[in-house]
């Protein structure tokens, strides 16, 4: 399992997640923690990009 947690852990997880938030709202739920991952990753590979690109240099700001 995924952050060293066991599977009693990860179903004692989900019971406490049903609890709080009831079977009609797990579902929303799951999709807006999958969309804010997917929006994490996408931005994090964005700036591992923009890290290989050489910086400019502003000649300005040694005044």
């Amino acid at each position: 399992m995924p952050f060293g947690i066991g599977a009693t852990g990860f179903a004692l997880i989900i019971l406490i997640a049903l609890l709080l938030f009831g079977p009609s709202k797990l579902p929303q739920l799951g999709r807006a923690i999958g969309t804010t991952i997917r929006e994490f990753k996408a931005g994090n590979k964005e700036r591992e990009g923009a890290e290989d690109l050489p910086l400019k240099k502003d000649d300005d700001s040694r005044q």
